[in-house]
């Protein structure tokens, strides 16, 4: 097995692999990073590529006597490159896919910003056979037509593929700087902006944890998962003939309650709290489908995730870095 994982330097990538290589099940594959920006050390079982996925012949040659691809590299809001990633960059890497010898499976990391996460009101649980719904902005666009341009090539050659449709990824300290009134906020909505300025400055000094509040007041639940149980969901879904051609959500147990969030960190670290109206609705994501076919489940539930990221001590050469805006 050789494995072409493209984002190989982002927070899932560099997880993946590092599992990979220490799976015993696995203890044969071998992988190539396809890296634009940022690069990774090589070793005697990783092979580095650097270069622009929207360049064919790189792609050509980074999928030579591939036989999986795991495929991460992604944009966020950013309209100038965009389309030149996760269409173009797709479109070459299913084209060299379908006629290549050696291919056996294309994995996609796919997003519930195609289904407009918190954006839309969602009334039922979102399963795997509702209608895409991306909401403003070129990312949510983005995830909707890789999974659409992925399910043609079922269709048009036979692909075997398969896409884990994931909500936020959380790493490391993650969780409690999507929680900052501070400008080290991690990701949106930006709480600095829904209070004043003063308010904003006294909730930072505070530790204070915003309850998110839909339009009728109550508490939103949002969906998200942690990068680990996350890839253990890719290493389960490689080479597994269930995983052939079908989507998956791929996401905790239940979505994070920002009520139950605020109350379980006022009981365990006297963090006050403080109620902020938004225009965003609950969201759930169903996991039922890959916890039946691919045999997995999710490791991290609520306290887990809130206790591992006020627990976790960053190291003075691993500062906190955005690579992406939005």
């Amino acid at each position: 097995m050789k494995v072409l994982v493209t984002g190989a330097t982002g927070k899932v990538g560099q997880v993946f692999l590092s599992r990979l290589f220490a799976d015993e099940e696995f203890k044969g594959a071998t992988a190539r990073a396809l890296c634009h920006n940022r690069l990774l050390e090589t070793t005697d079982r990783l092979e580095v590529i650097q270069g622009s996925i929207s360049d064919r012949s790189l792609v050509a040659k980074a999928l030579r006597d591939v036989t999986h691809v795991l495929h991460l590299a992604t944009c966020k809001e950013t309209p100038e490159n965009v389309m030149d990633v996760t269409v173009k960059g797709l479109f070459w890497l299913l084209e060299e896919c379908h006629a290549s010898s050696t291919f056996e499976q294309f994995v996609l990391i796919g997003g519930d910003a195609g289904m407009g996460h918190f954006f839309y009101p969602h009334p039922a649980p979102v399963t795997e056979s509702q209608e895409r719904s991306a909401y403003p902005g070129c990312y949510a666009l983005s995830k909707v037509l890789e999974e659409v341009m992925l399910e043609q090539y079922y269709l048009q050659y036979d692909l075997n593929g398969c896409c884990l449709r994931a909500p936020w990824i959380m790493e490391k300290d993650d969780f409690k700087y999507t929680l900052s009134f501070g400008d080290d906020v991690f990701g949106g909505p930006i709480w600095k902006d829904l209070v004043s300025e003063d308010d904003a400055r006294r909730y930072q000094e505070t530790q204070t944890i915003p309850v998110m509040l839909d339009p009728e007041g109550k508490p939103v639940q949002r969906n998200f998962v942690h990068v680990e149980d996350l890839v253990s969901a890719i290493l389960s879904a490689i080479g597994n003939p269930k995983a052939r051609q079908e989507l998956f959500n791929v996401c905790m147990d239940e979505p994070v309650h920002y009520g139950e969030v605020a109350a379980y960190l006022e009981e365990t670290r006297n963090l006050p709290q403080v109620e902020v109206k938004t225009p965003y609705h609950s969201t759930w994501l169903d996991n039922a489908k890959a916890k039946f076919l691919l045999d997995w489940k999710p490791e991290y539930d609520l306290k887990r995730l809130i206790d591992e990221s006020w627990d976790y001590q960053r190291p003075p050469d691993d500062p906190r870095k955005i690579w992406y805006p939005g």
